[in-house]
């Protein structure tokens, strides 16, 4: 278990889950905490529909770490059937803000035993029907192609820059 620097409730995530932290300046990054969870919330489910699921953004009743701007899927089969693919947590700092996204791509399962015991010992209430895996509506989708998705949808928001990790934090001053 760790703290995330975003907080929020108890998340579970593993190596199907896609997880992006984005960080900007920001000089009053408070006011615009609602404003990013509504613009990313819905550039991630047009990153999911683009990566040929059926997406959308709101709460879902009985979900874990609810949320307005939570991003589901809906199940092909049976629309009334939706699934909660991404929880999003921010952390605002002086100056700056962190916004940061994991989006459950494959095997939802052990998500789904985590959450439970986790929400168990908090004793909180929640639905392990409503968290799901972008696989468990179209087995088709991996982690390239969701990640292959995301990264247009943030070329269409922002450009894009590559910079190796190395460089990046060269970049930032000493504390």
């Amino acid at each position: 278990p760790l703290v995330r620097k975003a907080g929020g409730r108890a998340a579970a995530y593993h190596e199907g889950c896609l997880i992006l932290d984005h960080v900007e300046p920001h000089a009053d990054a408070i006011m615009g905490a609602k404003s990013r969870f509504s613009l990313f919330g819905e550039l991630l489910a047009g990153a999911l529909q683009d990566a040929g699921l059926i997406a959308g953004v709101g709460e879902i009743p009985g979900e874990y770490c609810p949320g307005e701007f939570s991003v589901h899927g809906i199940h092909p089969a049976d629309p009334d059937r939706k699934v909660k693919l991404v929880g999003t947590a921010q952390r605002v700092v002086s100056g700056a803000w962190l916004f940061s996204p994991v989006i459950v791509v494959q095997d939802a399962a052990p998500l789904r035993q985590v959450l439970t015991e986790s929400y168990a010992a908090l004793g909180l209430d929640w639905d392990p029907a409503t968290a799901g895996a972008a696989d468990d509506l179209l087995a088709s989708r991996d982690i390239a192609a969701v990640g292959a998705a995301v990264h247009r949808a943030y070329a269409d928001y922002t450009q894009l820059q590559e910079c190796p990790m190395d460089e990046l934090l060269g970049q930032v001053p000493a504390a």
